[in-house]
């Protein structure tokens, strides 16, 4: 849960504006739908829970299924109300953030289509931080290459959840330390920041050479050529987190080994925002967003983030 707002502030980032009241609206709205998943995929998987998990809320007795799924309601309603209040284009992303998570927890988890649904999901509420803050669409299509990136990361992570309850597999944490790897090699490259949409005013010709003018930065994009680029560090810092987990579970795939190395892909979201959020040159955000790795860990101590 504590990765959630990183979304909304790294979509925000990668789309070269800083965050503002949209961004707000955009993390209020993520959290509810979050929690929505939550409650939802509890209520699915009330039966399984009962004999592995008996001591989950439902099974226990402690939440009733219909109770748990009235919340999932409400808490989708509340979230697309939140994200209508950031503009139509974002409750249009909200929307389809919404619609992906009950596919998910409904019926596809457990499929095939499972992993590639959960890394639409990721990468729609980055879409969203990106739509609520960004004055058009269009803007918010720059950080189309960051929600790719953190689809591909959570697709590893779920492909690899899939077996932290029996273990047995080897090719798929490889597979998801490869992915980590890339990842982590992508961004330590910086890429430069496009122009803004629109072509350019034409200039009218001069007799005489004259000097050129300062360029001026676009409205609301963020002025990162004089700052520090911090993306090979927090790449390293990304990759590192997840990496000597999969390895393990890899020579060892048990399902205690397997089991800690999704949490350490868990973990890695953080960093793996701030990262994003570097590479587009913003370092506050970036910096900002490592301030939440302490309370990621101190919830990860009271439930498990698997």
């Amino acid at each position: 849960m504590a990765s959630v707002p990183g979304d909304a502030l790294t979509g925000a980032a990668t789309a070269g504006t800083r965050p503002g009241r949209g961004t707000l609206w955009a993390i209020a709205a993520s959290l509810c739908l979050y929690e929505a998943g939550m409650a939802l995929n509890d209520w699915a998987d009330r039966d399984e829970d009962a004999a592995e998990r008996p001591h989950r809320p439902l099974p226990s007795g402690r939440i009733t299924p219909a109770a748990a799924l009235a919340a999932s309601a409400a808490l989708t309603a509340t979230g697309l109300g939140l994200a209508s209040r950031a503009g139509r284009p974002a409750l249009a992303v909200a929307t389809a953030l919404a619609t992906t998570v009950w596919a998910y927890d409904l019926g596809l988890k457990h499929t095939p289509a499972g992993p590639a649904t959960m890394a639409t999901a990721r990468a729609l509420d980055l879409l969203l931080g990106a739509t609520a803050t960004t004055p058009t669409p269009r803007h918010a299509l720059r950080s189309l290459p960051a929600a790719a990136l953190l689809g591909a990361h959570t697709y590893a992570v779920t492909a690899v959840s899939r077996h932290e309850t029996h273990g047995g597999s080897t090719r798929t944490p490889l597979a998801a330390l490869v992915v980590t790897l890339t990842i982590a090699g992508t961004l330590s490259t910086r890429t430069p920041q496009p122009p803004p949409p629109g072509p350019p005013a034409p200039r009218p010709a001069l007799p005489f050479p004259t000097p050129s003018p300062r360029p001026r930065s676009h409205p609301g994009r963020l002025h990162s050529s004089r700052r520090p680029h911090l993306g090979p560090l927090l790449a390293l810092a990304y990759a590192r987190t997840p990496a000597t987990l999969l390895l393990h579970a890899a020579l060892n795939p048990s399902a205690a080994l397997t089991e800690r190395a999704v949490g350490g892909g868990i973990r890695a979201t953080i960093p793996l925002q701030a990262a994003l959020a570097a590479r587009a040159g913003a370092t506050g955000t970036a910096l900002g967003l490592l301030g939440l790795v302490p309370l990621a860990r101190a919830l990860a101590r009271k439930v498990s983030p698997t």
